[in-house]
């Protein structure tokens, strides 16, 4: 009887939040606000009781405002920085597909005898193709997705082999299928539950810059909570619990940054993604490539541009790379490689 009205009494809340709060109403969306609200309230809570306690900050702020104003700055910039990842889009093939598409239909319409490019209402959305001549959505030459996605693959491959059997679209190369968000995405890293979207083409350099500013941010509240201990370990027992609590929390979470940090560092220099470093033997397209091989590397020095230079509005497919590409990759590097800089 008392679990019956507890039920009946969640129910009336859940349906008065649903009519104030629409997006409510699916339960991926609710998880996702909670989450996000969580790790705001969690934020909030290791900054408000580090002013709460420390009266030495306090004096410290009124002296140097700047040091404390550059805490808080990053403070602020770490939760921004949240925000845009989880809004992000990590790059859809359905929008890439939309895209090309769009194109294709304006240069069909445009007159042969204009000498102007073809323009549509996604002018300001590129295609483009490593390693081949690019295609964009001004572009003179109309390809259909089918064939842009076919002239990546070696020649012989069937249609069937990257078409997507829940989309039913035709997958690039380093595209995978998301159950969570029921979407393809280009150059699937990983569903980040944490932040309540995929990880992709779209969104992975804001993705590793927020791990950064994450980490930072917890190495410098762990300082701070060290030197309050040091400072006042024997005032007040109950804050000092308090804040050890909150310290060996602390550290178990800068110990998984840090490790995610190097990990998405090192995925970066050899331009990789989870996905494919996981399941490297189960990805058709990776079966025959040695172990120390990346396929797709460009060089660190180039993988590195690519990653942080690259633009939201623009999509970039990687072709599959050919044999007497693998083998190149794979003949060891000599002194006069170096001198050259083959490596970068």
């Amino acid at each position: 009887m008392v679990a019956g009205l507890c039920r009946s009494l969640r129910d009336g809340v859940l349906d008065r939040c649903v009519d104030v709060f629409p997006c409510l109403a699916d339960p991926a969306r609710r998880s996702n606000l909670v989450l996000r609200a969580a790790l705001v309230v969690l934020h909030l809570i290791y900054a408000g009781i580090l002013f709460l306690f420390d009266d030495d900050l306090i004096e410290k702020t009124k002296k140097e405002p700047w040091y404390t104003a550059l805490y808080l700055l990053l403070w602020i910039a770490t939760l921004v920085q949240y925000f845009l990842t989880a809004g992000s889009s990590p790059g859809y093939v359905i929008d890439a597909m939309r895209a090309v598409n769009q194109r294709n239909v304006t240069y069909r319409k445009a007159p042969l005898a204009s000498k102007q490019p073809a323009s549509s209402k996604n002018g300001s959305l590129l295609v483009a193709v490593e390693g081949g001549s690019g295609t964009n959505s001004q572009g003179s030459n109309a390809t259909s997705w089918a064939k842009l996605v076919m002239d990546m693959y070696p020649p012989g491959t069937s249609v069937r082999n990257f078409t997507c059997s829940y989309c039913h679209v035709e997958q690039p190369p380093r595209t995978k299928h998301c159950h969570d968000c029921d979407r393809c995405v280009l150059q699937f890293d990983h569903h980040c539950v944490w932040i309540g979207t995929c990880i992709g083409q779209g969104n992975h350099c804001r993705f590793w810059w927020y791990i950064c500013e994450e980490t930072a941010l917890g190495l410098w509240t762990a300082i701070f909570y060290v030197t309050y201990l040091q400072a006042n370990i024997t005032r007040a027992w109950w804050k000092d619990v308090i804040m050890i609590v909150l310290l060996i929390f602390l550290s178990i979470l800068i110990i998984f940054l840090l490790l995610l940090l190097l990990f998405h560092s090192y995925l970066v220099l050899t331009n990789q993604t989870t996905y494919e470093l996981v399941r490297r033997r189960r990805i058709s397209y990776l079966r025959g490539v040695p172990e120390r091989v990346y396929p797709f590397s460009k060089g660190v020095c180039r993988n590195l541009y690519n990653f942080c230079c690259f633009r939201t509005n623009i999509y970039t497919f990687e072709p599959l790379p050919t044999p007497l590409e693998l083998e190149e990759k794979l003949r060891p590097y000599t002194f006069l490689d170096v001198l050259k800089c083959r490596c970068c």
